[in-house]
């Protein structure tokens, strides 16, 4: 019999939603606090990112070495990240080591030391993290993109950029933290082998004195350019384009996210066989759905020889065009099939469920089922897709380009 998924929310806002798994003998947690990078000054660039460095070195009663050494010493498998909306600290160690984990991670947001003799130690990471970006042709041309796609600041890079990083001072990041990290907006997930009551009252005890703070108001601008070429000394030319998608909350999200898995994701899909197989245009190639909150896009990569980028432009429009002309059965047989392997490994990973849990919460304030998700799948139909396709063509195309010679691009 399938375990329920449970949720909570505290007085202060705090949401916990938690899927025990008890095949397994491990616990993850993905905690997602309202501190994305569209929270930062448009002069600090990066801050939320900096501030998400400098919680890590200390908090509680630990120094900075004491923390790592604790959450070694408890085997904990641990990541951080920041995206547009969220800082996401995550986690997975086994289920007795849990409650000691977690009393680490409330020390990590409510208590961290954030010391100000460390903060160049913290700058020249979060600078190599810049230089790594830049250094790396594929990964800067598809930040750009997404800065021009997007109405600023949801398109802006979470890495920010030098000036800022430079300018940014140990109170930037204290005022930072005071502002964003609380919980109201913060979603806590949970999967494994746990025991909801318990695991209710135990997160109730480390968070539910936490502080409640205000919910800050972000401000768009509208976004880029539909063309731009960035110029780069180089004998390849990274191609990065993006249309207008539906937002994860959307009914008919998973019909766009079929004909994303038509166009991109093995070998048999179709930019890898038109692209790449056919025509020997490119050495790599390949489109992902991404989702906001409340809007959502398509965003593709093509990497190839200068002497050969124009025709792999035309090429890649071409197929992203020709979606509209409808998929064949074939085509989604073999994407349900994919996407099923990807869920039954899902199954098996306490992880991969805990992120899934609090990602769910944020866009539809509720947490699917694996079950539900794979009767989604199995909904999917050519006609269905088709239809879809015929309501939100692919097309207002936004193009960016980084190599040695700007390319003919037609947008509409």
């Amino acid at each position: 019999m399938k375990q329920p998924i449970f949720s909570h929310t505290y007085p202060n806002g705090l949401v916990l939603v938690a899927e025990p798994m008890d095949g397994l003998q491990s616990a993850a947690f993905t905690f997602l606090t309202p501190a994305g990078c569209v929270y930062d000054p448009a002069d600090r660039g990066g801050l939320a990112g900096f501030t998400c460095e400098m919680a890590l070195r200390g908090a509680g009663d630990r120094d900075s070495r004491q923390f790592i050494l604790d959450l070694d010493n408890l085997g904990v498998e641990r990541a951080e990240s920041v995206s547009s909306s969220h800082t996401s600290y995550s986690g997975a160690t086994l289920t007795e080591n849990l409650p000691a984990t977690l009393a680490v991670y409330a020390d990590l947001l409510r208590r961290p030391h954030l010391p100000a003799d460390q903060i160049e130690a913290g700058r020249l990471a979060m600078l190599q993290e810049l230089r790594a970006v830049e250094d790396e042709p594929s990964q800067k041309v598809m930040i750009e993109l997404r800065r021009r796609h997007y109405p600023d600041p949801w398109g802006r890079p979470t890495q920010g950029d030098h000036q800022s990083l430079e300018a940014t001072t140990i109170d930037d990041i204290r005022a930072f933290f005071q502002r964003s990290y609380h919980p109201n907006g913060s979603i806590l997930g949970v999967a494994g082998r746990v025991d909801w009551p318990r695991l209710q009252d135990l997160v109730g005890e480390l968070f539910g004195d936490w502080s409640s703070g205000g919910k800050e108001v972000v401000r768009e601008s509208p976004a880029g350019v539909r063309y731009e070429h960035l110029p780069y000394d180089s004998h390849q030319t990274q191609i990065g384009i993006a249309f207008p998608s539906v937002p994860y909350r959307h009914r008919d999200y998973f019909q766009a996210w079929g004909a994303v898995g038509v166009l991109s994701g093995g070998m048999s899909a179709r930019l890898f066989t038109e692209v790449r197989e056919k025509r020997g245009l490119c050495y790599s190639v390949y489109a992902t759905h991404h989702t906001l909150l409340d809007r959502g896009s398509v965003f593709c990569y093509a990497g190839t020889g200068a002497d050969r980028a124009q025709e792999t432009l035309d090429v890649t429009l071409c197929e992203l065009r020709r979606l509209t002309q409808g998929i064949e059965e074939t085509e989604l047989l073999r994407l349900k099939a994919r996407i099923k392997s990807a869920l039954i490994m899902q199954q098996e990973s306490s992880s991969a469920r805990s992120s899934s849990l609090a990602r769910d919460w944020y866009h539809l304030g509720r947490a699917r089922t694996l079950s539900e998700v794979g009767q989604l799948i199995d909904g999917l139909s050519s006609r269905s897709i088709n239809a879809f396709l015929a309501d939100h063509p692919p097309c207002d195309f936004t193009v960016t380009t980084l190599g040695p010679r700007a390319l003919e691009v037609e947008t509409a």
